[in-house]
């Protein structure tokens, strides 16, 4: 203990320090960050846990959530697809592998795409429609390094590739996550640390903010001259999060985790994230979650409302042996949503 805990905290050292970039969430500056796609959950396990898995989250599971979690993976490598109805019936698919190198660690890539459906294009002469569609292009590309430490100490970073695009507008950016976990084995205390969505400003730019107008002042029949319409940049929504989890055995086939975890939003209110997972005979798992808000304008804690839509969930998974070390894991997470259809998740992973 006294050898390995200077690693952890050495680490979690470092992302604090990265994390000073982070204001404190408040009613002003909700909705002045961009690239949300970027907090639209994935996968799920850390779904129905309500984002209470910074220090429990294992496997390609833990991409989104903690990459550090990644090099804890139960096999050579596992494979991840899932998919949800996002609120506005917006589709969210994910894909994502990661595989072991042996003491080099572990790699992994990641893809989110959002489907808008198409949308009909409307102007002012015509706001009815013009018989014409668009169809908004977004997707979140990320590449991940995880390496186990020590015995107990996890540590993973990733680097995310976002782009956006709206006809022939578009805006492209980097971001980085990098988290910390430590774990006193399968049956002890674990820790977790995550600095998520870092990075530089992005700023949309494309030939449809050109305009053709004549210029003021000029004699008439001048030609039009192309003008460009300046666009300012817009920051990305950066999220420090800080986990525990603590595993209860509930006699031999039984196992209750339960997990918290506390989220500082640049860009909205700070969170608090409480789940738990019942594991039975390693082989079906049932999840519930219940994630609040807090209002720092007047320190009152909301949840499932205006002010955050989130509510309480609920999920489950089996796991189903397939030979050798082989396995498949079906997973599913339901989660209450103010104003919006409440969404729902389903997940397939193999691990190899």
């Amino acid at each position: 203990m006294k050898r390995i805990f200077p690693y952890f905290v050495v680490l979690t050292t470092l992302l604090v320090m990265m994390s000073s970039v982070l204001e404190a969430g408040s009613a002003r500056r909700r909705g002045t960050a961009g690239a949300q796609e970027l907090l639209i959950p994935v996968g799920s396990v850390g779904t129905a846990l309500g984002g209470a898995a910074t220090a429990m989250i294992s496997g390609i599971e833990a991409a989104y959530w903690n990459p550090a979690g990644v090099a804890n993976i139960s096999g050579n490598g596992e494979v991840i697809v899932s998919h949800m109805k996002y609120i506005a019936d917006i589709d969210v698919s994910y894909l994502a592998v990661a595989s072991k190198l042996g003491r080099a660690g572990t790699l992994g890539l990641s893809m989110t795409t959002l489907n808008f459906g198409d949308i009909p294009i409307t102007t002012t002469d015509m706001p009815d429609g013009t018989g014409e569609y668009f169809s908004p292009r977004f997707f979140v590309i990320g590449a991940l390094y995880s390496k186990k430490m020590t015995d107990r100490i996890f540590f993973g970073t990733k680097l995310n590739l976002v782009s956006e695009q709206v006809i022939n507008t578009s805006a492209t950016g980097v971001t980085l996550d990098a988290g910390v976990q430590y774990s006193a084995g399968e049956d002890g205390f674990k820790m977790g640390v995550v600095l998520k969505n870092l990075g530089p400003d992005m700023k949309f730019n494309g030939s449809d903010l050109e305009q053709q107008v004549v210029l003021p002042g000029t004699e008439p029949g001048t030609r039009q001259e192309p003008l460009r319409v300046p666009l300012s940049g817009f920051e990305v929504p950066t999220q420090m999060e800080l986990g525990i989890a603590y595993p209860l055995k509930v006699g031999d086939m039984l196992k209750l985790t339960l997990g918290g975890s506390f989220v500082n939003d640049n860009f909205n209110f700070d969170q608090y994230r409480f789940g738990a997972e019942l594991e039975v005979v390693k082989m079906a798992y049932l999840r519930g979650c219940l994630t609040i808000a807090e209002n720092p304008e007047n320190n009152k804690f909301v949840f499932n409302n205006e002010d955050y839509m989130w509510g309480p969930g609920i999920g489950g998974g089996f796991k189903i042996p397939v030979g050798g070390n082989a396995s498949l894991m079906i997973d599913y997470a339901y989660r209450v949503t103010a104003y919006f259809d409440n969404n729902q998740w389903f997940s397939i992973r193999f691990g190899f």
